[in-house]
This record gives structure tokens, C-alpha cells and sequence, in this order.
């Protein structure tokens, strides 16, 4: 009842002669009555809520069946047993990029970024991807030369995706050993108790690296210790260090600026004689980030000509670091580059934690901008064939697969970001001209991104953006490249490719499809793509393809180039628009760029290459709804190893009449369920509908090229339904 009501209905029985005064006082009265009564009745739901509420979940146990993740071991037991080996997630979490041969880190100063990210393992601990198309992500890459996944667990082992994607862009990646409190004291005493358990722990470090494919780590002994602990600790940093080495070349151990050579836990915010004796026989210190101005000088006087692996810290959330981190970043970026050390970013997360305006994407282009300023491009790329983009960062709220797009929902999976454009970002927004972004919502042509490019431009021919900046020398046979556009109205997009030899000097060559004449006096050759539809992409999309040669030379830029499709009569579209009083706007989407020579054209093994096995088969649901859990392996026949770095995994639900009838004729009638890079995958709660038969579980193989195998040539499981 209303408090309205409830006055209505007690004025009624109450004498005339009542007065206001008393009125109000009455009201007031039933206003806190009515308040407490509410309270009651929400504790009393609230308990018949709790005595509804099932049971808390039991303990996380890794030996069983589940969404695979990616988790941190928490105990040196766990580690001297080496369980996670046997636990059933750990096949799912072996990274399947490696970095490129001769990946040694370049004699410069150098970017180092650590993560730590809301504790870790946040979206990014979903193996096989998540829901999130707002999830947290690393997009720079070719302004890092060092990534560190960091949490405040004893063993951090980075979540594959990162080191997926860091290694594509030619990143080293490393998880984290800290020891912290007193629980840290008590595993050191265990850890440091004699050589031979030093050496003992070290190499259950290197296992795990060396396993799941990361390239070593970084040590935070953040507690204090006995002054009799030190030589083991010694023998503990060198012995990781010598072995990491020798079992994986080019891999790196870096020190943290913590406890010193005395064993007390002084941070020294600098490289000296307290700290100097653990960098001496490790590959790097990450300093503390409370430093002085004048600090990093005097490191790069005491490292001598290891001063490249001195990293000053720099904590972008600004607590007590030189500069003030956030947005002036820079400032302390700017005297440790003037100092020719090393810089050590430690949670760039601070955008996405704080929520920097006006949203996360650009935020972080934004912040991510004023690093390029003062540091400057550390990687570049294309440096290898085959060269592959469709601009994905991993996340977006759909999936497309050649063109036609396969799920409709949000997600994110960092392993399936791709080489990214090297786009430059105003400080302001420009009137009259074309905006260039990566996207996630406009269609995209492979996976969930594009680069789209809207506008109104000004009254010129074109626009030119640089997308890469790169390093490929070009090899005696012709270099096939391939590349999707989607377009409106007269608006057209095109490649400019820059090449340059010793010999011959510069040559830029442009590929584009219409209105080619405006541009031939200012490239060396202006090429026309063969355009290539295909009946199962979704309207609009175009393949261009076209061949060139040119031997010797070494491609150093890929541009677009925007500009309007020129008409018979010679005028510029974009010329006329402009002296009109009703421009249009320009609007293209490139949807990737492949790069390849002939001979590097995949050809997929057949079905019946492979052994595709169904395990750990759990039905589930009630009242004639089932779901189904399973585990699905492949591997060839042959014993060799995969070559594909990706798998579409797509699941048909086939009645009696269609498997008998063999009625599939068409692709649609396989519903894509995910992706994974390696050779497993686990389908979770799979909802089966009634009157299924049996399921047909199809895994796509995926070449490093962006090229996938026809489903009907694809691999698969079968699993019976009837009688479960």
C-alpha cells in the first residue's frame, strides 16, 4: 500500500477538528514506518534468497574437465612437482607463434612494457577466447621491444594469447617469479636453502617457459633476507639465467630492483654496487620508478656497455615516478632516452583501469602516441614473407571468415590480433578530411576488424596514409599480393608500396582499380588489380589481386590511397564536389592485405591426413534438452607436426534424414563455435536440439597467410547423439 493511501484511508476514522499540525505529523510517522518496513521485508527476502542459494562452487581443481584458462602456479610444492604439466589445461596454454630466428635484442635503448593488469588474468585468462569486446588489450606493438606478464602470484606464466600476438610482432615475452611478505620469506628459506635446491627451482622455471613457449623471466625477490641467503641467491639468478640460454637462445632473465647484495629489501631506484653484482650475471635490472633525474646517467656510467639493458621504471599510474606517469609519461621517457638507457613502462593498463576519456580505444592511441613521440618506431614491419593483415586487435562484436560473416555476438581473443598499422593520431580532430581508424563494427572481411576511412576529403586528387613502415627484401620470385576493399558511392582505395635498392634508388608503385590516370606521373608504375568476387562473401566485398617483381629491391612503406573515382570527361569527382555546395563523403573499408610469393600457396592436407579424436565426453541438460561437453584432438597420421598456426572449429547438427540423404550442399549449415591455436579444443555446454542425431565437428585449418581450407576438405569428429 502507498503512503497515500494508507493517509486516505486512516483520515476516514479520525475527528474533523483534526489539525495540520498534527497531520504532518502523522504523515511523517507512517513516511519512517513505511521505510522500516521495507528494511524488514528486504532482509527477510535477502535470507530466503541465501537459504535458496545453492552451495559455493568447490575448488578450482586443474585435473578436471573445463573451460580451458590460463592461472598462475601459487606454491613451491606446485612447482617442484611439476603438476601443471598434467593438469588438463596445460595443452591448451602452449603458445604456437615462435619469434623469428635471429630475434637478439637490437644494441639501442629499448622499450619494456609489464602488464599488470587488475591483479591478471582477467579476460584475457579465457584460453580459447572470451565474451568481451570491451576487453583489455595491446595494440602498439611496434613501440615495444619487451613484454612482462606480471601478477602478484608466486609463478606468473603469461596467458598464451599475449605471447601469440607479441611474437608476431617480434616482442619477447616473459612471465614473473616474485616472492613478497612473509609468505615470500618462508619460500625463500626454502628456495635459497642450499645450492642444489636453487638449481632445483631454476630449472622448474626453465621447463615451464621452454613448454609453453615464452622466453624467460623477470625476478622480483621483493622481501628481506638473511645475509648467508645471498650466494645461493646468486647461484639461483645465474643458474636460471645460464640455462635459459643454453635451452632457448635469445631468451632473457631481469633482474628487479629489490632486495641487494646485503639482503635488505632497498629499493635503489638506480644501478649500483648494491644491486650491480645481481645484473652482472642476469641480461637486464628493471629499476625501481622512484628515480631521480640525474639517476639514469649515473646507471649508464655504472653499466659500462650493458647500459641497453638497464630499463628505468616508469609506473604510469604516477605513484612517486619521475615525471608524474599518465599523461606526462613522456617527461620521464624524454630523460631516459637523452641518457641512452632503457625505459621499463609498468602498467599501461592505467587507461584502461581509469577509464580515460572519451573511450578506451582512443585513449589508448592517444597515450601510446606521446611513447612514439619521444621514443620513436622500435619494430618494424613487413620483414618476412609471408606478410599478413586484416587489422584485428582481437576483440569485436562479430566474426567474419573470407568475407561472410560466421557469428553476430561480441568477443575477444589477443591471439588472434595481426600485424597493426603504424596510423598516426591528432591531437585534435580535422575538418574537411579523411578519417582513418580501425574498426570493429563495420564489416569486417576476416575476423572482427577493418580499417575504414570516412571523410570529407579536400579538394585534391587522393589521400595518403602510411599503414607500414618496413624491412622486406624482395626475393628472385614474382610477390603475389592480395587485398579486400569494401566501397560507397565513388570512393575508391588503393596500395602504394615504396621500394628502394642501392642500385636503382627509390620506385613506388600504386595499385588501384579505377580512375588510374590522375596518378601516372606520380608513381614509377600504376598497376590494375584483377578484381575477384566469390559467391559465398557478403555483398560489397572485392578481392584485388596482382603480381610484381622486383628482385633486389626492399619494400620500406605500404600506404593507402584514398581518392575519388575519376569520370570519362577527365574532371576529379573530388574537384567537383568541393565547388558544389553538397560534398560527399568518402567511405572505404579495407578489410586485409596479404603479401606472398607463389610457392608459399598453402595446400591443406585432406580429411583423411589426419586423426581427429573425441575425449572427457560429458552430457548434460534435462527434460529432452541435452548439452554436451567435450575435448577434441588432431594430429596427422604421419607423426609431423602441425604447420598451421589457427583452426575454425564449426559443429554441424545432423538429423536422421540428412545423414542418410547426405543433404548438406551448402557451408552455411556449419555453425562456427570458436577458434584454436593448438591442436585442441574444448566445446563447453553445447546445446543439442531435439530430434539431432549425431554432430559433425569440422576443424578448418588456417595458414599464417589468412588462407583457410575448404570445409568440405576439412577434418572431423562424429559423435553419435541417439541413446545418450
Amino acid at each position: 500500500m502507498s503512503l497515500k493511501s494508507m493517509l486516505l484511508l486512516i483520515l476516514r476514522f479520525l475527528p474533523p477538528f483534526i489539525t495540520l499540525k498534527t497531520l504532518k505529523a502523522l504523515h511523517n510517522l507512517l513516511n519512517s514506518l513505511l521505510k522500516t518496513i521495507k528494511k524488514l521485508l528486504g532482509k527477510i527476502m535477502s535470507n530466503q534468497s541465501d537459504d535458496q542459494k545453492s552451495d559455493p562452487p568447490p575448488p578450482f581443481d586443474p585435473s578436471k574437465p573445463s573451460i580451458p584458462i590460463s592461472y598462475p602456479i601459487k606454491t613451491l610444492e606446485d612447482l617442484d612437482s611439476r603438476s601443471y604439466f598434467t593438469s588438463f589445461h596445460y595443452p591448451f596454454n602452449i603458445s604456437n607463434v615462435p619469434l623469428q630466428p635471429n630475434s637478439a635484442l637490437p644494441q639501442r635503448p629499448r622499450i619494456l612494457v609489464c602488464h599488470d593488469l587488475q591483479g591478471g588474468y582477467v579476460d584475457d585468462k579465457w584460453v580459447q577466447g572470451g565474451n568481451n569486446s570491451g576487453a583489455y588489450a595491446i595494440w602498439h606493438w611496434y613501440l615495444i621491444d619487451v613484454f612482462i606478464y606480471f601478477s602478484h602470484d608466486l609463478v606468473t606464466l603469461p596467458p598464451p594469447c599475449w605471447t601469440n600476438t607479441a611474437h608476431r610482432h617480434g616482442v619477447k615475452v616473459l612471465g614473473t617469479f616474485i616472492t613478497e611478505w612473509d609468505e615470500g620469506k618462508a619460500i625463500c628459506k626454502k628456495l635459497l636453502s642450499t645450492k642444489e635446491s636453487a638449481y632445483k627451482y631454476a630449472e622448474r622455471l626453465v621447463e615451464l617457459a621452454i613448454a609453453l613457449g615464452f622466453d624467460g623471466w623477470l625476478l622480483n625477490m621483493e622481501v628481506e633476507l638473511e645475509v648467508g641467503q645471498i650466494p645461493n641467491l646468486k647461484e639461483f639468478v645465474s643458474h636460471l639465467t645460464q640455462t635459459m640460454h643454453s635451452s632457448l637462445p635469445g631468451s632473457l632473465v631481469i633482474w628487479y630492483d629489490s632486495v641487494t647484495i646485503d639482503g635488505k629489501l632497498d629499493w635503489q631506484n638506480q644501478l649500483n654496487e648494491k644491486n650491480k653484482p645481481f645484473f652482472d650475471i642476469s641480461d637486464g635490472i628493471f629499476v625501481n620508478y622512484t628515480w631521480k633525474e640525474d639517476y639514469p646517467k649515473l646507471s649508464a656510467t655504472v653499466a659500462g656497455n650493458r647500459k641497453f639493458d638497464v630499463y628505468m621504471g616508469i609506473d604510469v599510474f604516477g605513484r612517486g615516478t619521475y615525471g608524474g606517469g599518465e599523461w606526462t609519461t613522456n617527461v620521464a621517457l624524454d630523460v631516459i632516452k637523452k641518457d641512452d638507457v632503457s625505459a621499463a613502462l609498468f602498467a599501461p593498463g592505467w587507461v584502461y583501469e581509469t577509464k580515460q576519456p572519451p573511450d578506451f580505444q582512443t585513449a589508448q592511441n592517444c597515450w601510446w602516441a606521446l611513447v612514439e613521440k619521444s621514443w620513436g618506431i622500435v619494430q618494424n614491419y613487413p620483414k618476412v614473407l609471408p606478410f599478413y593483415s586484416n587489422f584485428d586487435q582481437g576483440r569485436g562484436y562479430h566474426f567474419s571468415i573470407d568475407g561472410a560473416q560466421v557469428l553476430s555476438t561480441q568477443w575477444n581473443n589477443i591471439s588472434l590480433q595481426t600485424f597493426q598499422p603504424l596510423l598516426e593520431y591528432a591531437d585534435a580532430p580535422t575538418t574537411n578530411a579523411i578519417e582513418v581508424h580501425v574498426d570493429f563494427k563495420e564489416a569486417s572481411f576476416i575476423g572482427g576488424g577493418n580499417l575504414t576511412f570516412k571523410g570529407i576529403p579536400e579538394a585534391k586528387a587522393s589521400v595518403s596514409t602510411r599503414l607500414f613502415s618496413g624491412e622486406l627484401l624482395m626475393c628472385d620470385l614474382p610477390v603475389h599480393i592480395t587485398y579486400s576493399v569494401k566501397l560507397e558511392g565513388n570512393s575508391q582505395v588503393g596500395l602504394s608500396l615504396e621500394f628502394f635498392s642501392k642500385m636503382k634508388g627509390k620506385r613506388k608503385l600504386l595499385l588501384a582499380s579505377q580512375g588510374m590516370n590522375q596518378f601516372s606521373s606520380k608513381f614509377s608504375e600504376v598497376i590494375v588489380p584483377h578484381q575477384l568476387t566469390k559467391p559465398d562473401m557478403d555483398p560489397g566485398w572485392v578481392i584485388q589481386e596482382c603480381c610484381i617483381a622486383l628482385n633486389g629491391h626492399t619494400l620500406t612503406e605500404i600506404h593507402a590511397l584514398c581518392y575519388w573515382q575519376q569520370p570519362e570527361n577527365g574532371v576529379l569527382i573530388s574537384e567537383a564536389r568541393s565547388n558544389s555546395q553538397d560534398p560527399a563523403e568518402y567511405f572505404a573499408i579495407l578489410g586485409h592485405i596479404r603479401i606472398s610469393t607463389f610457392d608459399q600457396n598453402t595446400e591443406f592436407p585432406p580429411s583423411t591426413s589426419w586423426i581427429v579424436e573425441g575425449q572427457d565426453v560429458e552430457w548434460g541438460g534435462s527434460q529432452g534438452s541435452k548439452t554436451l561437453s567435450l575435448k577434441i584432438s588432431w594430429k596427422l597420421k604421419d607423426g609431423k607436426n602441425s604447420p598451421f598456426p589457427r583452426y575454425n572449429i564449426y559443429v554441424e547438427k545432423l538429423t536422421k534424414e540428412s545423414v542418410t540423404t547426405l543433404a548438406r550442399t551448402q557451408e552455411s549449415a556449419s555453425e562456427f563455435i570458436g577458434v584454436a591455436h593448438v591442436k585442441v579444443f574444448y566445446v563447453s555446454d553445447l546445446v543439442i536440439p531435439s530430434g539431432t542425431s549425431s554432430l559433425k565437428f569440422i576443424i578448418q585449418m588456417c595458414d599464417a597467410d589468412g588462407a583457410s581450407q575448404k570445409l568440405d576438405d576439412a577434418p572431423f569428429f562424429q559423435l553419435n547423439v541417439d541413446g545418450q
